[in-house]
């Protein structure tokens, strides 16, 4: 199942995708993709209502803005550092343990907004990301079971602003959460839609110059690792996203650093997840 939610920023409705890329209004359904939904089994909840209801189900024009894929989750974590090329170019040692920083969920927006330049930036950067929304509530999980706590997959841009989270003091976070550095989707798949989460293509564009273009088996950490570690030092919510790290081809490992300037168009995709699209332009 590809989850979709659809409409003006604030008023979204939950949708999904069907297999020939048709657009479905599931609003009858009575429920956002939120953390209740995740909790009590939606997804299989929701399969059961659409073999009986989809009939009746309105079609959803397929030029509709879609919103973030899932409903503003309790929290984002991600995980630094985690392909081995992208630690290397960042000039940083491969972590002997996941780096965690959060984001704030107030950054998450569509997947074809436009992205804004913070007020007095000039390092803002890209970061193409495998993110994993979590089904069911997950403390001290082991690894050989953390992958029964996955609900499903969707792709992430972990827009960074690199002076504010390198060269300010402090965490990471100031760096990573600034309005519209978070667009979720265009839609969630389910866990069976994707056969190998840790065999998937990831790549972004800027410009029309693909500049990342590598595999999710260049983690460090797989997802079961991820969601075991974080389960030990936080209990995961129900429609918790985890961000599993960019590879290589970010702005900052170009020598000299490369970053998005006003009018940038960057494209980004992971198999089997679909394609983003944002253009870039200055806070006002």
């Amino acid at each position: 199942m590809k989850l979709i939610r659809f409409g003006e920023p604030g008023k979204e409705k939950p949708g999904i995708m069907d297999a020939t890329g048709n657009y479905w209004d599931v609003s009858d359904f009575g429920e956002d993709y939120n953390e209740a939904f995740f909790e009590t089994d939606g997804l299989s909840r929701l399969s059961d209502w659409i073999k009986k209801n989809q009939g009746t189900c309105p079609k959803v024009n397929d030029d509709v803005r879609l919103g973030p894929c899932i409903a503003r989750p309790s929290k984002i974590i991600c995980i630094g550092l985690n392909y081995a090329k992208h630690a290397e170019e960042s000039g940083m040692a491969k972590p002997s343990e996941p780096v965690i920083f959060f984001k704030s969920t107030s950054a998450i927006c569509g997947p074809n907004d436009n992205v804004i330049i913070p007020k007095n930036s000039k390092k803002t950067d890209w970061e193409v990301e495998l993110a994993v929304v979590i089904g069911k509530k997950a403390s001290y999980v082991s690894k050989e079971e953390a992958m029964e706590y996955v609900a499903g997959y969707c792709l992430h841009n972990d827009y960074s602003e690199r002076e504010f989270q390198l060269e300010r003091g402090g965490q990471w976070v100031k760096g990573k959460s600034n309005d519209t550095f978070a667009p979720l989707g265009p839609f969630m798949a389910s866990k069976d839609e994707i056969g190998n989460p840790h065999k998937l293509r990831l790549w972004l564009s800027r410009n029309g110059e693909v500049i990342q273009d590598s595999n999710t088996d260049d983690m460090i950490f797989y997802i079961d690792e991820a969601i075991s570690y974080l389960s030990n030092f936080m209990t995961l919510l129900p429609g918790d996203v985890i961000s599993t790290g960019t590879p290589a081809g970010v702005g900052l490992g170009f020598k000299p650093p490369q970053y998005l300037q006003p009018g940038d168009v960057i494209e980004l995709g992971i198999d089997g997840l679909g394609v983003q699209k944002q253009t870039a332009e200055d806070w006002k």
